[in-house]
């Protein structure tokens, strides 16, 4: 291994975070080259129809994806797994990895799609959303008839009565992937969260700019590095082995009625510094709230369960006044969904 590619192993774990852009012959042959901190593309001589985004690290905190990441990465550098398709890594905040945060400024999952470029504010996280946009416009815009896709890699703020999530970013009236949701099953991920409209996170953007099948894949809870049991993750490492080094795998068929989707029936927005949340803090993912309940205030404003029982997903009454601080969301039937 070169040591450039040792150190970029090592990104997340020391200073300096900065390694200049430089290309590596991987023992495969394939051609490994540093586009910028935290962003590795692998480029076989020929390679398969799929050009596949993994991205983890966004939240700087969020450490089991970028174990998993970097175990993957170990491995295709090392030789031990054989790069058959065109792969970008991404470790989205280095600097707020090394500084073991969830953001440095803001939060770097609400700055895509221009989202970035609003406003007069300057910081670290909006500069490099600008450059993460760059790099896959410039990977997806290599190959205009490979099939795309992203996933990028969380872990949650809170624990989760559902472990691990999937939130299918907004169509636009599209038709849902049944190969895609396949994928999920067979990577252990057996609840899909079905965004309710644009948003300015990294899943939405590759779907929206470039019809990628992309997904924002909740993990498992924060913890920090070392503490994860990467084994809960085996199932979704063993599919992006797969989709990385078989060019012709594909999932065992999907299962609809082992599949629990969830559309959002209402949004509660944080308008105010006056913005509370009417349940604990410690209020798990996808907890069930009764008819009635009343669930958030912001000064004279009030949210209450509308539905006869809807589950919270994403409760945080920290985020910044303009952005969400809860989704509410409802289960709809799997066998109803449009699937191409």
């Amino acid at each position: 291994m070169t040591h450039a590619l040792g150190d970029f192993l090592a990104l997340s774990r020391q200073h300096p975070w900065y390694l200049s852009p430089s290309v590596y012959s991987l023992p495969c042959g394939t051609a490994a080259q540093i586009w910028d901190t935290g962003v590795l593309c692998l480029e076989p001589d020929n390679p398969a129809g799929r050009d596949l985004i993994i991205s983890c690290g966004i939240h700087g905190n969020e450490t089991a994806p970028i174990e998993l990441c970097e175990a993957l990465l170990h491995r295709l550098i090392s030789g031990e797994l054989t790069c058959r398709q065109r792969v970008l890594f991404i470790f989205g905040n280095p600097a707020a990895m090394n500084a073991a945060v969830r953001e440095l400024d803001e939060n770097l999952n609400r700055l895509f799609s221009g989202a970035h470029a609003e406003g007069n504010e300057v910081n670290q996280e909006r500069k490099r959303a600008a450059l993460l946009e760059s790099y896959v416009t410039r990977f997806f815009s290599v190959r205009e008839h490979a099939e795309r896709l992203h996933y990028d890699l969380h872990t949650a703020i809170r624990p989760s009565q559902r472990e691990k999530f999937a939130v299918y970013p907004y169509l636009h009236g599209a038709p849902y992937s049944r190969a895609q949701l396949a994928l999920l099953q067979a990577a252990g991920i057996n609840t899909v969260l079905l965004a309710h409209e644009p948003t300015t996170t990294f899943s939405y953007f590759s779907a929206h700019r470039f019809n990628a099948h992309a997904f924002t894949l909740e993990l498992g809870k924060v913890m920090p590095f070392g503490d994860n049991d990467l084994t809960r993750l085996t199932a979704l490492n063993q599919c992006l082995e797969a989709l990385i080094s078989e060019p012709g795998w594909q999932p065992p068929p999907l299962t609809p009625e082992h599949l629990d989707v969830f559309a959002v029936s209402q949004e509660i927005v944080k308008n105010t510094d006056d913005f509370a949340l009417c349940f604990n803090n410690d209020v798990s993912n996808f907890t069930e709230f009764e008819q009635g309940v009343l669930l958030a205030t912001d000064q004279q404003q009030q949210w209450h369960v509308q539905q006869e029982r809807e589950a919270v997903v994403f409760p945080n009454a920290g985020v910044a006044c303009g952005q969400r601080a809860a989704l509410m969301v409802v289960p709809v039937s799997s066998f109803t969904l449009p699937l191409r």
